[in-house]
């Protein structure tokens, strides 16, 4: 009994000098303090594992956003610098030089070689617009306007390709894209490239004010007759 009373006074006492009165490690075993730190400490990682299991697939719409942004880009990219030198634009850079040179001033080249160039290395597009129907119409509209007024140089030539490639016979237009074609273009190119720059004079007159365009078509279409050869 006075053991009994001894140990509640150092209880009292405890407590008045602000100390636990109930302490853990003195009522458990230090074995099974052991064990159950050991299961905290599993339990602690296993909840952080699938924590970090939901918030790797937890869906996240900016995430998603900027990956596409940065997919489209690359994909963007790859396309613009993966864009090469096709018949068909080589075509289309040649039916624009030959409209050039039939118009604009300042060359002295015989402009009638261009009307036959032009039927060969127009693009399919275009050759297929002028026979079909709107291209009959346009020939017969420009043909009525052609025999009551009078249409300046310049508009002659754009009308008489338009007439050449509607009259012409499939013979004649089989040899578009073909090795005699590509030969035939090439000389006439050839001749073209001749004749301005030996007419002009020196090589400076042709970059100069008034000349530099039709220079610029003349090697656009020398340049597309040797990639059509090659």
């Amino acid at each position: 009994m006075a053991v009994l009373l001894s140990q509640t006074q150092a209880l009292f006492l405890s407590a008045g000098k602000g100390k636990p009165v109930f302490s853990l490690q003195n009522a458990v075993p230090s074995q099974t303090r052991t064990k159950l730190s050991a299961l905290a400490h599993a339990s602690c990682s296993l909840s952080f594992n699938c924590s970090g299991q939901k918030s790797s697939f937890a869906y996240n719409p900016f995430r998603f956003s900027v990956q596409e942004k940065r997919k489209s880009r690359r994909g963007s990219g790859a396309v613009c610098s993966a864009a090469p030198l096709t018949v068909q634009n080589l075509q289309w850079i040649s039916a624009i030089a030959n409209a050039i040179l039939m118009i604009v001033r300042g060359t002295s080249i015989h402009k009638s070689f261009l009307v036959p160039l032009f039927a060969l290395q127009a693009p399919v597009s275009i050759i297929s617009w002028i026979k079909g129907e709107y291209g009959l119409w346009s020939a017969f509209l420009a043909l009525l306007v052609r025999l009551f007024f009078h249409i300046p140089g310049e508009l002659e030539l754009p009308f008489l390709a338009l007439l050449l490639v509607i009259v012409a016979p499939h013979q004649v237009m089989n040899l578009r894209e073909t090795q005699r074609g590509a030969i035939i273009s090439m000389i006439v190119a050839a001749y073209l490239a001749f004749q301005h720059f030996s007419r002009i004079g020196r090589l400076q007159n042709a970059f100069d004010q008034g000349s530099i365009i039709p220079t610029i078509a003349i090697i656009c279409v020398t340049a597309v007759s040797l990639f059509l050869l090659i």
